[in-house]
C-alpha cells in the first residue's frame, strides 16, 4: 500500500449519545515520526487511537493509517499495526519467550522467521536476562518492555502506544523512550498517547487536547515559546501564603505552585523588580527569582485556563 504519511486524520468526530468525544480533530504523522497526544483522563485520547486502530467507526470526518481508511478498511489496519496500551495483554503464567511465540503465531509467522525474531527482540529489548521467568512475577518495568516486544514482532511500520507508561517508574519510563526512539530511527511511525507532561518533550510534534478537541499542535519548543508574558520561578518561604498575595496584585497575570516553588506569569521582564518589592514588602522571604522558559505543563494549564474562559465568555454570550 503507497502512502504519503503514515497517518492523516481530518475532522475526526466520535459521539456517544449527546456527547461528543473527539470533535473534528485533524493532523499527519510523517513516516518515522513520533507523535504525541497530549491531555488529561477524558480528553478523548485513547477514542482517538481505537478510531485509528479500526476499533470504533467515526461519527464524522475521515482517517488514514498507512494508507487504509480506518472506517472502510480497519481489518487492514489491523493486521499492519502495533498496539499497546497501559494494561499489557502478556500471559502471566507463560514465559516471556512464550508470550513472545504465542504472539508470534496470532500474527502468522513462519516458524524460521518467528524464532529469528524473537532472538532479535530478545537483545534488542534486554529482555534475555529474564526470558524464562514467569511473566507474572516480573517488575512492570520488565513486563513494559515485553509487552512492546510482542506489539512489534510483526515489524509493523506503525505503531499506536496509549498511556503505555503509566504506572511505571520515571528511570524505566525514559528507558523506554529510548527504545521507541531506536524504532523511529528504523523508520517506524509512532503515536503515542500520555498525560505525563514530561514525555511529551520526547515527541516530534505534539497535539494537546482538552474536552475532545486539539488545542493546541506543534513542536514542543514552539508551544511553550507561544506562551504568553514570561514566565518567573520564584523560591520563597511561605509559598501557599505568596499565592494569595500573588492573586490580588495587578501586573501578575498567572501564579501557581510547583513544588517548593512558583511559577508567576507577568506582562514583561521588567516587572520583574515590582515582584521581588511587593513579596518583601509583605515579609516574605525571597531566596531567588528568576526568568525561566515555560515547560509543557506551563503551557498546558494556560491553555486549559484560555479554553475555560472562552467556554464562560460564550455560554455567558448564549445566556443574553
Amino acid at each position: 500500500m503507497e502512502y504519503q504519511n503514515a497517518v492523516k486524520v481530518e475532522q475526526l468526530t466520535k459521539r456517544f449519545g449527546k456527547f461528543t468525544a473527539v470533535n473534528r480533530v485533524s493532523f499527519t504523522i510523517p513516516r518515522g515520526e513520533i507523535f504525541g497526544l497530549l491531555g488529561p483522563n477524558g480528553a478523548g485520547k485513547t477514542t482517538i487511537i481505537r478510531m485509528l486502530c479500526g476499533l470504533m467507526i467515526p461519527d464524522g470526518g475521515t482517517a488514514t493509517v498507512l494508507g487504509y481508511d480506518v472506517a472502510r478498511h480497519p481489518e487492514e489496519v489491523k493486521r499492519s499495526i502495533g498496539y499497546m496500551s497501559q494494561k499489557f495483554s502478556l500471559y502471566n503464567d507463560l514465559t516471556p519467550v512464550e508470550n513472545l511465540n504465542f504472539y508470534a503465531e496470532v500474527y502468522g509467522l513462519y516458524r524460521g522467521e518467528r524464532d529469528a525474531r524473537v532472538e532479535e527482540l530478545l537483545g534488542k529489548l534486554g529482555l534475555r536476562e529474564i526470558s524464562h521467568d514467569r511473566t507474572g512475577s516480573l517488575s512492570g518495568a520488565w513486563r513494559q518492555r515485553l509487552a512492546l516486544a510482542c506489539a512489534i514482532l510483526h515489524n509493523p511500520p506503525m505503531i499506536f502506544l496509549d498511556e503505555a507508561t503509566a504506572g511505571v517508574d520515571p528511570v524505566s519510563r525514559r528507558e523506554f523512550w529510548d527504545l521507541i526512539y531506536l524504532l523511529a530511527g528504523e523508520g517506524v511511525s509512532v503515536l503515542a498517547t500520555t498525560h505525563y507532561m514530561d514525555e511529551a518533550d520526547y515527541c516530534n510534534e505534539i497535539g494537546m487536547m482538552y474536552q475532545g478537541e486539539l488545542a493546541a499542535l506543534s513542536n514542543p519548543d514552539q508551544i511553550k515559546s507561544n506562551l504568553p508574558g514570561v514566565l518567573v520561578q520564584v523560591d520563597c518561604d511561605r509559598p501557599v501564603e505568596a499565592v494569595e498575595l500573588l492573586e490580588k496584585t495587578p501586573l501578575v497575570k498567572k501564579v501557581s505552585v510547583h513544588g517548593a516553588q512558583l511559577h508567576v506569569t507577568l506582562a514583561d521582564r521588567d516587572d520583574c523588580k515590582t515582584l521581588e518589592k511587593t513579596l518583601k514588602r509583605a515579609d516574605f522571604l525571597v531566596n531567588s527569582l528568576e526568568v525561566v522558559q515555560p515547560s509543557l505543563e506551563d503551557a498546558f494549564i494556560a491553555m486549559v485556563e484560555q479554553r475555560r474562559e472562552q467556554n464562560d465568555a460564550n455560554s455567558s454570550a448564549s445566556a443574553n
